[in-house]
């Protein structure tokens, strides 16, 4: 076995400091430089209230004209997807924006049909669930004729008042205004 000398090893030494030096390392620079890191905003829990698909509203069905409201006799369905929520605090208020994913999805009786209309809606509820406001919002999809289905993201800014509430305490709830045929249809044919 072979032994390194003392003065070996210090010259091996001296080299991998000076390729650590060399190289910039940008961790060796955070600990041995001057630099500050940027500054993050820290916020605080509840600074934002939470936003949710309400999942029995997730889902609606446009029925093509005289057809049944059954499965077959559906042109378009729609689904909320999903929803995005930043805000940032002003006063007593919380400006919201949120970014919501709409599709659409030829039905049966679609025909020849490539664009649907529908209204969601997004309510402000408090902690005791009562709703505080609520707003319709419309949104059009055009499904080009060899696609299947389509989805759209809705971008929506709201000014909510906080009533000297949190902002964690208010919940936004989005789901699909339903007319009754559509009521009716999932209450026979749950699961679409």
């Amino acid at each position: 076995m072979r032994r390194e000398s003392p003065r070996a090893k210090r010259a091996g030494w001296a080299a991998v400091i000076g390729l650590f030096v060399l190289s910039g390392c940008s961790w060796a620079s955070g600990w041995f430089g001057s630099s500050e890191p940027a500054a993050r905003p820290i916020l605080e829990p509840g600074t934002c209230p939470t936003a949710a698909i309400l999942k029995p509203l997730s889902q609606t069905a446009l029925f093509a004209p005289g057809q049944p409201h059954e499965p077959p006799g559906v042109a378009f369905y729609g689904l909320l997807s999903e929803v995005e929520a930043k805000c940032d605090r002003a006063g007593d208020a919380v400006r919201l924006a949120l970014d919501v994913v709409v599709v659409g999805e030829r039905g049966p009786a679609a025909g020849g049909a490539s664009a649907l209309d529908l209204w969601y809606f997004v309510a402000v509820t408090g902690p005791d669930q009562a709703v505080l406001g609520k707003r319709l919002f419309p949104v059009h999809i055009d499904i080009p004729g060899s696609a299947k289905r389509a989805a759209v993201s809705d971008h929506i800014e709201e000014t909510i008042p906080l009533g000297g509430r949190r902002p964690g305490d208010v919940n936004v709830i989005l789901g699909f205004q339903q007319g009754a045929e559509a009521v009716e249809f999932y209450r026979h044919y749950r699961g679409r």
